[in-house]
């Protein structure tokens, strides 16, 4: 079982989409939240539309901001309990072009681990611990001929899926929970321009991103540990 009240609670790319249907599900929940993101005009927004949540501009990619991230968290949320690694990005590759870009596994894949791996010491003995990774169902889904447009987000996505099966076993001794929340497609402002090229800004297999968190959140507080 994990409270879901009485936390201080991290969200990385926590201003859109279902990082902030997380932070509004937690704030309802009555949790002290801090969120951080890259776009200062949607951090703001979201302070405006919840209350008392707090925000931290961040390039999680960034090494000197990551750090920034770190030392704020330790001096205004030193009760922190709960990170949740949700920050990613997604773009449609064409592997027959060329070296690509590789900015989702720095996003995506490098930092939840860098990010992890800074704060677990702060983590370690709070009660209630954990660190939450949103990864995707397209991580399991490349056999089935479905993502093979976004290879790099599906790498990043399975790559962050097999280290939270590490991260788990590691970091149990230190009572800290490791969950994997594994969305479905979710309504976001995630690969915006790809979803238009092939149409996919409305299907009706897509979840409004509150209605997904709901239930995924209700299964982790009844002590799931991976929610596909």
């Amino acid at each position: 079982m994990i409270k879901m009240e009485g936390n201080s609670i991290l969200i990385t790319g926590g201003a859109t989409g279902i990082g902030y249907a997380l932070a509004k599900y937690f704030h309802r929940r009555g949790n002290q939240i801090l969120i951080c993101g890259r776009r200062e005009d949607r951090l703001k927004q979201a302070a405006q539309e919840l209350c008392g949540i707090h925000t931290f501009k961040c390039d999680l990619t960034n090494p000197t901001e990551r750090q920034a991230l770190l030392e704020h968290t330790r001096e205004a949320f030193p009760e922190l309990n709960m990170l949740v690694n949700n920050a990613g990005i997604q773009c449609d590759v064409d592997l027959t072009q060329g070296i690509p870009e590789l900015s989702e596994l720095s996003i995506n894949l490098e930092a939840p681990i860098l990010l992890s791996a800074l704060l677990v010491p702060l983590l370690s003995g709070k009660e209630n611990a954990a660190i939450v990774h949103v990864s995707s169902g397209l991580a399991f889904m490349i056999e089935r001929g479905i993502g093979a447009n976004t290879p790099i987000y599906c790498a990043s996505k399975a790559g962050l899926h097999a280290f939270a099966l590490a991260q788990r076993r590691q970091l149990a001794p230190l009572g800290i929970r490791v969950v994997e929340l594994i969305p479905p497609m979710v309504e976001s402002e995630l690969n915006l321009e790809g979803r238009l090229k092939r149409n996919m800004l409305k299907s009706p297999h897509m979840l409004p991103a509150e209605a997904y968190v709901a239930k995924a959140l209700a299964r982790m507080e009844e002590g799931e540990d991976e929610i596909r």
